[in-house]
């Protein structure tokens, strides 16, 4: 049977139904023919490698991070891009990195890959990001970087977290993973930090399917990336950017085959094209949210405006004795919840990890829920959301 682009633009619409009437997921991407047409260019073109795409990719990503003299490379995921940055601040066996306990394990899992050690800090109540002050107490002659997280719809401190670097000769890592598209005093994530990586992983605001980015200072530390990323093969960027590759090159360092395919980076442009209607469609929906939200005492809401912000995801704080019949509430009533996260301490490969004092780190982890958060997120759905929520904390 011959099937139209008509009839599979009717399925999809249909199986996009079916979600709706069932279960609203925490995470959901928007894909649409945008993504389709990009997608079978890329496959059309015949290179299925890193190419032209992925230049094209780090170039459109420059323009619209406003990146000035600072230089974008493309890897395969978010993980890639944590561990060369690391790699890139020379971090290595014998250093300590300083991060939030309240953070993803791919950040963990990353410094331990370096033969570093995490030092597990604290987080602000209000933002969820790194408390500074405690992090001035963990700092010590092995502390080689620290990581700043943007959580959520909250950005860190950057002014003080440059302030905090300067004061103690150590490198920034800006796990920006959350906060892509998001603007602090005016100039774009990704424009001022040390070093900057962002995740364009499945769920992320901008999908690639899986990839990451990193945003460097000079040309040295892009150079270092480009072998790195490549298992340490000396082939130059700007042939494989061409749809080509070297047949003899060096290899000077170690390396990794942390490298973007051409139909990932497809996928990135198609979804950049779209970043105006993401960013503002999920600034209404969290404002819908707190809103309507507000209302009730039993929960804790993100403190902010979302000005200025593209939101990850939305979360609300509930307390510790009533979060699991929350969610159990919310799954019955058709809405899937999320966690992010369990801090890094809880976990058994992290329990001698030196740390400070985590207590709202602790508290947050037991409270922490994710509602459904999706780029062009239509008001129904958000009212089904609202109204589950609505019926638990009245009852």
């Amino acid at each position: 049977m011959v099937v139209t682009s008509n009839s599979k633009a009717a399925k999809r619409k249909s199986a996009d139904a079916i979600c709706n009437a069932s279960v609203i997921p925490v995470f959901k991407p928007w894909i649409d023919e945008t993504e389709y047409a990009a997608s079978r260019a890329a496959l059309e073109l015949g290179w299925l490698g890193m190419g032209s795409y992925v230049n094209e990719f780090e170039e459109a990503m420059r323009r619209f991070l406003h990146a000035g003299d600072r230089f974008v490379a493309a890897v395969s995921t978010g993980h890639a891009a944590l561990h060369l940055a690391l790699l890139v601040a020379d971090v290595g066996p014998g250093d300590e990195v300083i991060t939030p306990s309240f953070n993803n394990v791919t950040d963990f899992q990353a410094i331990l890959a370096t033969g570093a050690e995490p030092v597990f800090c604290d987080i602000q109540d209000g933002t969820l990001c790194i408390d500074l002050d405690k992090a001035e107490l963990l700092v010590t002659p092995r502390t080689r970087a620290i990581i700043v997280t943007d959580y959520g719809c909250l950005l860190c401190e950057h002014t003080r977290v440059s302030e905090f670097a300067a004061k103690y000769r150590i490198r920034v890592i800006h796990d920006a993973a959350h906060a892509f598209g998001s603007k602090y005093q005016g100039g774009m994530v990704g424009s001022f930090s040390d070093i900057c990586m962002f995740s364009f992983d499945p769920v992320k605001t901008l999908t690639c399917i899986d990839g990451g980015m990193l945003v460097v200072r000079t040309r040295e530390e892009l150079e270092k990336i480009h072998e790195m990323r490549l298992v340490g093969m000396g082939q130059p960027a700007s042939v494989m950017y061409l749809n080509k590759r070297a047949w003899t090159y060096d290899v000077k360092r170690l390396g990794f085959r942390y490298h973007l395919a051409n139909l990932h980076a497809a996928l990135g442009l198609a979804q950049l094209s779209k970043i105006g209607r993401i960013s503002e469609t999920r600034r209404i929906a969290c404002r819908y949210y707190n809103e309507k939200l507000k209302h009730f005492p039993l929960l804790r809401l993100p403190e902010t405006d979302f000005q200025g912000i593209t939101p990850f995801l939305y979360y609300v704080r509930v307390p510790e004795t009533r979060r699991d019949s929350f969610r159990a509430h919310m799954k019955e009533h058709g809405v899937d919840t999320g966690l992010h996260w369990q801090p890094g301490h809880w976990f058994t490969l992290f329990q001698k990890c030196r740390r400070g004092d985590l207590a709202v780190t602790d508290r947050t982890g037991k409270q922490i829920v994710s509602l459904p958060l999706h780029s062009s997120m239509s008001t129904e759905t958000l009212d089904r959301v609202i109204e589950g929520v609505r019926t638990f904390c009245e009852s």
